[in-house]
């Protein structure tokens, strides 16, 4: 480390993808502070469902779930008013996980790494490179932004320049049954989404998306098929969070950096935020040895196209009930379809591969639903 400043990287952010980029950027060789005004374990309502691609670039990051207390799923269920489609992943599994159990293994990781954590510590920013932590002033080399939707490193680094394509509303209980299913299942209805995973052997992880501000009992009545299902099931307490889609112009300016949320997002529909953020700060570290940021605002933008791409398609869905309807009947009536959006959303298809014959197919089944 330098000894103009007290740490070579400043995460301010200590949710997944702050620790992510810390224990990336410690693997590196680099001295790393985490900062936080919240105290672990840090909870977020989410999905909590871990897709094959996220759990190999978990893999990649050296962080084990061994341990933890997860459930296995095999594939995606989406279910419509009168259709229902499954497709098996083309390779591995999810995992389904607790958001705090997977921040415990996190931290752990980073620990272990030597990362530096400083909790129940506001972070407020200064001239030059110098930041208040506390009531620590620390002088670093590099800022990482990784606080969330709502980013104050990102005001302060004037990276707010872009485009909000779409807000919705996030609502997460969990419930102590089996779980009957070994897919994730989304319910697709007029008012939003209702997802499914199984996070333990006698628990799931239930999350409600909607436009609509609602509470969760009113939310889950939307789906009837689900609210019997669970009717007798003991609940837990509703975690809520805000689900966007954003695009910035930019994720970094000078020594300063965004990931995770705060560098944009996708709407929740698409199960990917986490996968995301844990490749992001793998590319985040390469540029650091680069000493070039540049490198990693254009990875940044290969790793949010494709999940942005499927974003914008599935809310066009949560939009028309028409396409809804009609999306859901051609699947349905061609798995294999389905079969082959999945492997291009879970990067194991080449989109040029898709867009070819894929959506053709597509198409024409659209047509005649």
């Amino acid at each position: 480390m330098n000894q103009k400043f007290d740490t070579d990287v400043l995460i301010v952010g200590g949710g997944p993808a702050g620790l992510a980029a810390a224990i990336a950027a410690r693997q590196r060789g680099f001295d790393v502070l985490v900062a936080d005004s919240a105290v672990p374990p840090i909870d977020k309502a989410c999905g909590e469902g871990l897709m094959p691609d996220c759990r190999d670039a978990l893999a990649d990051l050296g962080v084990s779930l061994d341990g933890c207390e997860t459930a296995k799923f095999s594939g995606i269920r989406f279910i419509g008013r009168q259709h229902s489609v499954a497709a098996r992943f083309p390779r591995g599994e999810g995992l389904g996980i607790r958001r705090i159990h997977l921040h415990s293994a996190l931290l752990e990781s980073a620990a272990r790494l030597g990362v530096k954590m400083q909790w129940g510590t506001r972070v407020t920013f200064a001239e030059g490179t110098a930041v208040l932590a506390g009531e620590s002033r620390i002088r670093w080399r590099w800022m990482i932004g990784a606080d969330g939707e709502n980013s104050q490193v990102r005001k302060w680094a004037g990276l707010g320049r872009g485009r909000q394509y779409d807000r919705r509303i996030g609502l997460r209980r969990h419930y102590s049954i089996a779980p009957w299913s070994d897919c994730v299942e989304v319910y697709w209805g007029e008012e939003g989404q209702a997802y499914v995973t199984p996070v333990a052997g006698d628990r799931v992880c239930v999350a409600l998306i909607s436009r609509q501000s609602t509470d969760f009992d009113s939310g889950l009545a939307a789906f009837p098929e689900l609210a019997h299902r669970l009717r007798n099931s003991n609940a837990g307490r509703v975690k809520g969070s805000v689900t966007a889609s954003r695009r910035l112009k930019s994720v970094y300016r000078g020594n300063v950096a965004l990931i995770g949320d705060a560098s944009g997002s996708v709407d929740a529909v698409t199960g990917e935020g986490m996968a995301m953020s844990f490749r992001q700060a793998i590319a985040l570290s390469d540029a650091l040895v680069a000493d070039n940021l540049a490198l990693y605002q254009a990875a940044h933008s290969r790793i949010a196209r494709l999940p942005g791409w499927m974003s914008r398609g599935m809310l066009l869905m949560d939009k028309s009930s028409l396409l809804r309807r009609r999306t859901i009947r051609a699947l349905a009536s061609d798995p294999g379809l389905f079969a082959q959006l999945l492997s291009l959303h879970v990067g194991e298809l080449r989109p040029a591969a898709f867009l070819g014959r894929g959506v053709l197919e597509l198409g024409w089944q659209m047509l005649r639903a």
